[in-house]
């Protein structure tokens, strides 16, 4: 379930790409330049501007699909975790709702045309995602197959513009990656199209250097697969360090390079990441905040005390399945550490099995399973 949702949200943005149809607005130079500053803003939290902005469009181009995908990508970002706003998911819904009634009129039924199969995917990719976090699983189930079935036929068009890279590029990657860390779902794939890591990492990384539109997407997709899956923090680092550049006010790419600071043994550097993070001590930021605080008293403060503290305070702050699940499991993996150190193996291994009940990434569960 979590690969086939994945796939339907890597492909959010690529609808933009001004050289795949003849539909009008992709021909329009001047209104996509509006749609890419629109999403910058989006990105920097600057709503007041972006609103303005894709207000322009929808006058150019009323009840056109993309309209009601801006705006919707909108409220995912205002609202983040949209998920915990029952009536902002609701309003969210139903804006992806219409866009798919917007594709129906203006491209038919199951169009083929390429504008309408990528509308298709970004609605039904975010309804699925909805479905998901509600626990709405066999709902979920039948729109991602929707989404998939479309990004399927998208995959044909991957070598037309470079925003494809980074579609491609991730089905390349998880069409392989997740039956090897899944085998559960081994004989499902027989249904899915082959794919290869390694092509799969390339095209992403090209994405996020000749992507216009899908650049940040790229970037912040490519660091959670280096992050997670490949345990490779330096090459993480590359990617979050562009999008903290590029959008400043972002807190999720701020928490996300702020981690992948501190995972590369830069502490200095992270400070003004952390600095920003415990100005922002609202929602799940704190247990951010709180485990990165534990990690510079252990491994760079090498204050064991200060450091179970920090970590302690973290795993009593709420988190986010989304964005910080790893945090507790950072955390249990470093108290596990410290009591290991006190001559407490008993209570370190308490700590790295509840690590376990958390940890996505790699580097976590290989360190807590090697625990004797």
């Amino acid at each position: 379930m979590k690969f086939t949702l994945q796939f339907c949200f890597l492909c959010l943005l690529f609808l933009f790409s001004p050289k795949l149809s003849q539909a009008q607005l992709l021909n329009d130079p001047v209104t996509l330049k509006l749609v890419q500053k629109g999403l910058d803003h989006i990105y920097n939290y600057e709503y007041a501007e972006a609103d303005a902005i894709l207000n322009q469009v929808e006058k150019k181009y009323p009840n056109h699909p993309v309209s009601y995908i801006l705006d919707s990508f909108v409220m995912y970002w205002k609202y983040l975790p949209i998920k915990d706003n029952p009536a902002k998911s609701k309003e969210y819904v139903s804006k992806l709702n219409q866009c798919l009634d917007a594709i129906t009129k203006k491209y038919g039924k199951d169009s083929k045309d390429p504008e309408a199969v990528f509308y298709t995917i970004v609605a039904r990719g975010y309804i699925a995602m909805m479905y998901n976090y509600n626990g709405e699983l066999m709902s979920a189930a039948g729109e991602a197959k929707k989404a998939y079935n479309a990004l399927i036929t998208g995959l044909k068009l991957t070598e037309r513009n470079p925003e494809f890279y980074f579609t491609s590029g991730m089905y390349n990657y998880y069409v392989e990656y997740y039956p090897e860390d899944h085998g559960i779902v081994k004989p499902l794939m027989i249904f899915f199209k082959n794919g290869d890591k390694a092509l799969g990492l390339k095209q992403i990384d090209i994405a996020t250097r000749q992507g216009v539109i899908t650049r940040a997407e790229a970037c912040f997709y490519l660091s959670h697969i280096y992050l997670e899956h490949e345990s490779n923090f330096p090459k993480a680092l590359t990617y979050t360090q562009k999008l903290a550049a590029w959008y400043p006010e972002n807190h999720i790419f701020n928490m996300v390079n702020t981690e992948t600071l501190l995972l590369t043994g830069h502490y200095d550097e992270a400070g003004k990441g952390m600095e920003k993070l415990k100005a922002n001590n609202k929602g799940f930021y704190p247990i951010a905040y709180n485990t990165f605080q534990g990690i510079i008293f252990e491994k760079d403060a090498k204050n064991d005390t200060a450091a179970q503290k920090s970590y302690l305070t973290a795993l009593r702050t709420p988190h986010d399945d989304q964005y910080t699940r790893e945090y507790y499991a950072m955390a249990y993996a470093g108290l596990a550490r410290i009591a290991n150190r006190a001559g407490d193996k008993g209570k370190a291994k308490e700590y790295y099995k509840k690590a376990l009940e958390k940890a996505e990434y790699k580097s976590i569960i290989k360190e807590a399973k090697a625990f004797k």
